[in-house]
């Protein structure tokens, strides 16, 4: 089916770009996170990526030409598709021909002042009023929970004020504001959902009655419209600001616009919980942005022991609601396992090479690399002896990657978030344990990207640091295949006829049956005992 390609909002103050130039041409293929165009904003020239793949099949804005944001950029569908249902006739001159051809209606004059009052009457928003709709905070979010309030009913909003803390399916994220005024209705408690673009908040001068836009307010196809079945006046007291007809404005936050994302923990809540803990927040040092005081810093903020210890023998429980990130989880992950027809195949290698290969590589002078790290650049050079593996699973159609994007689980308090490291195979070791680390820590203080958490073709999750010997893993979708690492045991082994101390680590790899079969799979595993028992060949 094809997708219409708006003119994207690349910055926060963004309201036209202009097409520096197209790396695509109409008819190339066109693969998810491919670059389209080159765009210029007020503030800088960036890359547009594509989120869909399919054939360009329309262009809308050739090279130099500017348009607004959310205007026709191009199209992208299938081969030969029919795609003109998706332009205006101002878009597209051949529909303009058809649109001559057609017959026009003609209101009469009664038609037309009915006409015109309900426009005027449906449309009656206060001057300085702003509709707030849920925004959409990464590519994938289609709800979101409001976590806290910042603001409450009649506060003082300036511009760039924290107004809510949203939780997406990857991070819980401060909202600010874009606009100035007072919060005159919030139409979310903290808790409660609403899908992207629903009503969050009106915003305008002090005063102003908003009633009516709440009980009309509605969306379709992205664009406010007032429910034409109920109409009210909006009264106005003489003490109250003046009002005059507009059009609602509504806000929105597109998933590119980095700037009005700040994904940090909580911060607004550094004060309360520093008071709840008894902690002076003065003495506290700030490992935020700007020495900004984060969550973090108060949970890991030492009192001192206490000096008493009293029993508490009753019974208690916490209920806490499902989150957005974990909600996703479970909705993949069972869509996965019920979907995918799983399979597991389990091998156990010799490590003593690979622990002395590590020792001699960290003795290099601020050098540092786990086992871990070993086991993703051995995976990501075996993928390329065995493609079929490195694959992913769409409906119609099988995708055999030719680049290496290993995901890496990292287990945080909400879920699992799997960070991409992107084309491993080319990366040196000592790199790759730096991505990892810097990927892990980002994870936990909900800093990393949505772009940085996409487009993985293998996934790679690992339970050794925790002394687990052996587990299997749930394919992460689109993915065909999922490897599980254990921790590496001492135990009695057989070399050469003898009985020896070994050192010897567990991996079990999940295959999606559908294009992995058995003798694919072994021969990956065959490939990454090659590398993994040999460490010194993935450096030839």
């Amino acid at each position: 089916m094809a997708e219409l390609i708006k003119m994207p909002r690349l910055s926060d103050t963004m309201e036209e770009g202009t097409v520096a130039s197209w790396l695509k041409k109409v008819g190339d293929k066109v693969e998810e996170v491919d670059i389209l165009a080159e765009i210029e904003t007020d503030k800088a020239t960036m890359e547009f990526e594509s989120f869909y793949e399919g054939t360009l099949l329309y262009i809308g804005v050739q090279v130099g030409e500017t348009t607004n944001v959310d205007d026709p950029l191009a199209i992208i569908g299938e081969p030969n598709e029919d795609y003109t249902s998706l332009l205006s006739p101002s878009d597209d001159p051949k529909k303009v021909e058809e649109v001559k051809k057609e017959d026009t209606i003609e209101l009469n004059k009664d038609d037309s002042k009915k006409v015109e009052n309900v426009s005027n009457n449906n449309n009656s928003v206060p001057d300085g009023v702003t509709v707030v709709t849920m925004p959409r905070l990464s590519d994938t979010m289609e709800e979101g929970t409001v976590a806290t309030w910042l603001k409450k009913v009649g506060d003082k909003v300036e511009e760039g004020d924290i107004l809510a803390e949203i939780e997406t399916d990857k991070a819980t994220m401060e909202f600010e504001s874009f606009q100035s005024g007072n919060l005159l209705y919030i139409g979310l408690k903290e808790g409660e959902s609403a899908k992207v673009d629903d009503l969050l908040a009106i915003i305008g001068p002090k005063g102003v009655e908003v009633s009516h836009l709440v009980d009309n307010f509605s969306m379709s196809n992205e664009v406010p419209v007032i429910n034409e079945t109920k109409v009210e006046e909006v009264k106005v007291e003489e003490s109250k600001p003046s009002v005059e007809n507009k059009p609602i404005e509504v806000i929105k936050v597109e998933p590119n616009s980095e700037k009005r994302i700040f994904i940090s923990p909580l911060a607004k809540k550094a004060k309360k919980l520093a008071k709840e803990k008894n902690i002076n927040i003065n003495t506290i040092s700030g490992s935020g942005e700007n020495g900004r005081i984060i969550k973090i810093d108060i949970e890991n903020y030492q009192v001192g022991i206490p000096t008493s210890v009293v029993l508490d023998l009753t019974e208690s429980f916490e209920e806490v609601n499902h989150s957005q990130m974990r909600k996703v989880i479970a909705k993949r992950l069972g869509q996965s396992k019920f979907s995918a027809p799983h399979y597991y195949l389990s091998v156990e290698f010799d490590m003593t090479n690979a622990i002395s290969f590590r020792n001699q590589y960290n003795s290099i002078p601020d050098t540092k690399v786990s086992f871990n790290d070993i086991i993703v650049k051995a995976a990501s050079m075996a993928l390329i002896d065995s493609p079929k593996v490195n694959s992913q699973w769409f409906e119609d159609r099988i995708r055999y990657n030719k680049h290496v994007h290993i995901g890496v689980a990292v287990g945080v308090d909400d879920g699992l978030i799997v960070p991409v490291l992107k084309f491993a195979n080319q990366q040196k070791l000592s790199n790759i344990g730096t991505m990892v680390k810097d990927f892990a820590q980002k994870a936990r203080s909900k800093k990393l990207t949505p772009q940085e958490m996409e487009g993985s073709t293998f996934t790679i999750s690992n339970l050794g640091m925790f002394d687990i010997e052996s587990f299997t893993s749930i394919i992460n979708p689109p993915n065909t295949a999922i490897l599980s690492v254990g921790s590496i045991i001492e135990k009695p082994v057989v070399k050469n006829g003898n009985i020896v101390v070994g050192n010897t680590m567990k991996l079990t790899l999940a295959c999606d049956h559908r294009v992995v079969d058995g003798l694919t799979g072994a021969k990956f595993l065959q490939s990454l005992r090659g590398y993994v028992e040999n460490p010194v060949t993935m450096l030839v």
